[in-house]
C-alpha cells in the first residue's frame, strides 16, 4: 500500500469515527434547556415550578396535593439520566411512562378524571434510618410500591444537600434504577407494563400538610435516549 493511499485510508478511519461519535451522541436528547420551561406542563397540585440558576425548581405550597411538571412528549423505551438535589424534608420523584386517568369513580381521593398515575421513581432524602429512594412506587395505581417488599430496603445511597446523579432504563416491562452509579432496581412487572407502555416524564413536587414548608427540589441535566 502507497504513503498515499495508507494516508486515504486513514483519513476514511478518522472520518467514520467522528460520524460514529457524533451519530451517538446525536441519540441522547436534552429535555431542559437550562432558561425555559419549554415542552413541560404541569399536571395537578399548585406547587410552584421556575427556572432558577439553570435547573426547573419546585417549590412546595402549604396544603398542596402532590404536582407534577411533565413532559409533553411521551416516551416507551428509554434511557434517562437527570441530577437532582431535594430538602431533607421533602419526598419527591420522577414518574415514567404515565398518563392522567380520563375516568374514575370519584370515591376515592386519588381516583380522580385527570389524576397523574403510574411508575414513579422515588427520590428521598437519606434519614436516620435511610431512605428508599431508586426504589419504584405505582403513583395513584392503587399497588402501592411496585419494589417488592424483600427489596425495598433503607439505604443512603442519597447525598443529603447535594446533588445526585440518576439514571433510569425503561426496556419493555423492566425498569432498572441507579443511584450515583450504584444500582437500585431491577424490576421486571408485566402487570404495570400492560397498563402504561408509554407516556409523559413527570417531576413531581410531593403533597405537604398546612402548616409545613416551604421545601424545594431541583432538576438538572435532564436528557433521555430512545431505546429501539
Amino acid at each position: 500500500m502507497s504513503l498515499y493511499t495508507k494516508m486515504q485510508f486513514g483519513f476514511t478511519l478518522v472520518c467514520a469515527s467522528f460520524f460514529m461519535v457524533s451519530a451517538n451522541a446525536e441519540e441522547w436528547k436534552s429535555l431542559f434547556d437550562g432558561k425555559t420551561l419549554d415542552g413541560w406542563v404541569q399536571k395537578n397540585g399548585t406547587a410552584t415550578y421556575e427556572v432558577k440558576d439553570g435547573t426547573i425548581h419546585g417549590t412546595t405550597k402549604e396544603g398542596s396535593p402532590n404536582s407534577f411538571l411533565c413532559s409533553k412528549e411521551l416516551y416507551g423505551d428509554f434511557e434517562l439520566e437527570f441530577e437532582v438535589k431535594v430538602h431533607d424534608k421533602l419526598n419527591s420523584g420522577v414518574q415514567i411512562r404515565s398518563k392522567t386517568k380520563e375516568t374514575a369513580s370519584g370515591k376515592k381521593k386519588n381516583d380522580k378524571v385527570g389524576r397523574v398515575y403510574g411508575p414513579q421513581v422515588e427520590i428521598e432524602a437519606s434519614s436516620e434510618k435511610g431512605a428508599e429512594a431508586g426504589y419504584v412506587y405505582g403513583e395513584a395505581t392503587g399497588r402501592g410500591w411496585l419494589t417488592s417488599s424483600d427489596r425495598l430496603i433503607p439505604h443512603k445511597q442519597m447525598k443529603d444537600g447535594e446533588w445526585n446523579k440518576f439514571r433510569v432504563v425503561a426496556k419493555g416491562p423492566r425498569i432498572q434504577t441507579w443511584i450515583n452509579g450504584e444500582q437500585m432496581e431491577d424490576l421486571t412487572d408485566a402487570e404495570i407494563y400492560e397498563t402504561h407502555p408509554k407516556g409523559f416524564i413527570g417531576l413531581q413536587v410531593h403533597g405537604v400538610k398546612k402548616g409545613t414548608g416551604p421545601f424545594d427540589v431541583a432538576w438538572r441535566n435532564i436528557r433521555i435516549k430512545v431505546l429501539d
